[in-house]
């Protein structure tokens, strides 16, 4: 019971990392800052929105989010300036247009190719050669590496 205490009492939360300081006074713009922030990566952190983030960098970003909203941008005018500022590696969820456009395509193409050489080599070893016109002796040779 102790140990299940000690690792809830240890278990970091968005809620945390976000501090009291950070936080927009209207609601509103609060809400839109954390659904933004969502699907921000932070660039330090693998795979850590920049909200559950307590790196530097994420707290510079989670400010810079909240600096776009009060000046009256949108979420995806937020979302852009982020990537302009920090490049797309900042997304949780990058575009699958440009250069990511090979990276989303390539898994699958290799796939696909996988595939077919797997079932080119299966078939060609299926198929065995015509032995119909051996010779005597090239069949009796043949049957002695066969082991037959």
């Amino acid at each position: 019971m102790k140990g299940l205490l000690l690792a809830l009492l240890l278990l970091p939360t968005a809620a945390l990392a976000v501090e009291p300081g950070e936080q927009l006074a209207d609601p509103a713009l609060e809400t839109r800052a954390r659904d933004i922030s969502e699907g921000l990566r932070c660039p330090v952190c693998r795979n850590e929105s920049i909200d559950e983030s307590h790196a530097e960098v994420a707290r510079d970003i989670r400010l810079f989010v909240r600096e776009r909203l009060l000046a009256g941008d949108t979420d995806d005018q937020v979302q852009a300036a982020v990537v302009a500022r920090y490049g797309e590696y900042v997304l949780l969820k990058p575009t699958a247009e440009g250069a990511n456009l090979v990276l989303w395509l390539a898994a699958p193409t290799l796939l696909l190719a996988g595939l077919g050489l797997g079932w080119s080599v299966v078939r060609r070893r299926s198929t065995a050669p015509d032995v119909s016109d051996l010779t005597a002796e090239e069949r009796a040779r043949l049957d002695d590496l066969l082991g037959r």
